[in-house]
């Protein structure tokens, strides 16, 4: 069966960004043909009551331009603002779904065995949607301007998007096209297909934040589509909780962005040998860093509002001082978060992750011939993670007498491990690796969690240091009072450390014990 594919870029915006666009000297028609008329689309998407087509990945809908309707069946959900999907299509006769139609693509086959095959509509879209033929670069792109809105029975959501459709050349055009429009719009990446938009809003799930959904990887795949694979996953889980983040600034989301940030940095680590011939590689991962410093402390004033300060009025009910002290850390912390909704709506952010898709797509890297990139990525995924292992296994002896500095040195290799463990996964399969795989996370796991409750002890001193500093403006001092609560907090965390420290050094042990997944 032929396998017709799109490959699309898709990126956000806002209403009246999307009719600057409109304007934009570059999509005013270079390449041969005229820009389409504005057309009204309105498509209905359909699933079985089990969300059987939704589980597999699959979209089928029906979509109405004027009198003629067309049904499409579309395969993969896309990744970080690439879409490169399976793609079928075929006019049928009215709104309702046409099982002849979609009888050569997965659907039938699904349909077939499932225990509740019958369809039923599940949303709706309506947009305005224009087409611009574009000349860029070598290629031929379509730039597609849609507007309109998503419609469920929970409510309806606004759709403004500009989607780049590569219709022949290089997908680097793509990226070099939306660079050169991001100059004056300000775009962002688009991670959610217009389906898995209105699902989440059907199901409620639209303004949640959310962990990593990637995709395990092919037991086959090689290095370069094992790193591609995690580095877009990385990317679509950053910017999903970006957008939570910034309409209601949602501790979780914050949390969740630097989880990705955090794993996305750690995939630039880990595929270090595979990518030692491309600059960019070396410096990203520091360019990211640098540039989400702020993050660090929004969310170590959230955690401390969050739970510390809670378990220590739980304790200390009475203690009159707690209250002024919650009122100085939730002015620190809109401080805080200030600091990184100025990062997420500043032109240098939105280049940032733009420059990033654009290399992991289309930079030196993918180019030529490469000894690790076309290898088995099994390959180098034993050999990383073994080396992580063993790493862990010899700093981490007598764990409970290390000093902190070096405790903390055990904690970030374990994080490496731990999210390499979670990403290369899917490269050993078999009954044998997959039950080492969760014994060996499970510990892996425990071991972080006391590491991590350590650091957070030495965080919450930190930012008590920090507030008890009365060298600032005279209103940002804490009152006497509020000085002694923090005192009080700082040695009831510090009472947990002798517990954390027994803990890590029994999870470093049933660690060290247990059979690696990947031998």
């Amino acid at each position: 069966m032929d396998t017709p594919r799109e490959i699309e870029l898709k990126l956000e915006c806002t209403g009246p960004d999307l009719a600057a666009l409109g304007a934009h000297p570059l999509l005013q028609g270079q390449a041969d043909g005229a820009a389409s008329e504005p057309k009204l689309l309105a498509a209905t998407y359909f699933d079985t009551a089990d969300g059987a087509l939704r589980e597999a990945d699959l979209t089928l809908r029906v979509r109405r331009t004027g009198e003629a309707f067309v049904q499409t069946v579309k395969a993969g959900s896309g990744a970080a603002g690439l879409f490169d999907r399976a793609e079928w299509e075929s006019p049928v006769a009215g709104e309702a779904p046409e099982p002849a139609a979609f009888a050569d693509t997965p659907v039938a086959d699904l349909l077939a065995k499932a225990e509740a095959p019958d369809l039923a509509a599940q949303f709706r879209t309506v947009v305005m949607r224009s087409v611009r033929p574009v000349t860029y670069g070598a290629s031929r792109i379509a730039a597609t301007l849609d507007e309109g809105r998503v419609e469920t029975d929970r409510g309806d959501a606004p759709l403004c998007e500009l989607e780049l459709e590569l219709e022949s050349g290089d997908p680097a055009d793509l990226f070099a096209l939306a660079q050169a429009l991001a100059e004056t719009v300000p775009l962002r990446i688009g991670v959610l297909s217009k389906s898995a938009r209105g699902f989440a809003l059907r199901d409620g799930k639209a303004a949640r934040p959310s962990k990593s959904d990637m995709a395990p990887l092919p037991k086959d795949a090689t290095g370069g589509e094992a790193f591609r694979h995690i580095a877009l996953g990385c990317l679509r889980h950053l910017r999903l909780n970006e957008d939570v983040w910034g309409h209601a600034r949602d501790p979780e989301a914050l949390h969740q962005m630097r989880v990705a940030l955090r794993r996305l940095r750690t995939a630039l680590w880990l595929f270090r040998p595979m990518l030692a011939g491309d600059a960019r590689a070396a410096t990203l991962g520091d360019e990211i860093k640098r540039v989400t410093e702020p993050f660090g402390r929004a969310r170590n004033l959230d955690v401390f509002l969050e739970t510390t300060l809670p378990d220590e009025v739980a304790r200390r009910p009475d203690e009159p001082g707690l209250a002024g002290l919650r009122e100085r850390l939730e002015t620190e912390r809109d401080r805080a978060h200030d600091a990184v909704g100025a990062i997420l709506t500043s032109p240098e952010w939105r280049s940032l992750l733009l420059d990033l898709l654009a290399w992991i797509e289309a930079g030196p890297w993918r180019e030529g011939v490469g000894k690790l990139r076309d290898a088995p990525a099994r390959d180098l995924a034993t050999e990383v993670l073994e080396r992580l292992r063993r790493r862990i296994a010899k700093r981490g002896r007598h764990i409970e007498r290390l000093d902190p500095e070096a405790r903390h040195r055990v904690r970030i290799a374990g994080k490496k491990l731990r999210y390499g463990a979670e990403f290369f996964a899917g490269l050993y399969g078999g009954r044998k690796a997959r039950r080492r795989h969760k014994a060996f996370a499970a510990a892996l796991s425990d071991l972080q969690d006391h590491l991590g409750g350590l650091n957070d002890l030495a965080t919450a001193h930190a930012v008590m240091a920090g507030l008890a500093d009365a060298s600032g403006p005279a209103s940002d001092a804490l009152d006497g009072q509020a000085l002694f609560a923090a005192g009080l907090a700082t040695a009831d965390s510090e009472a947990k450390a002798d517990e954390l420290l027994a803990g890590a050094a029994e999870a470093h042990g049933t660690l060290a014990d247990l059979k690696p997944f990947w031998r």
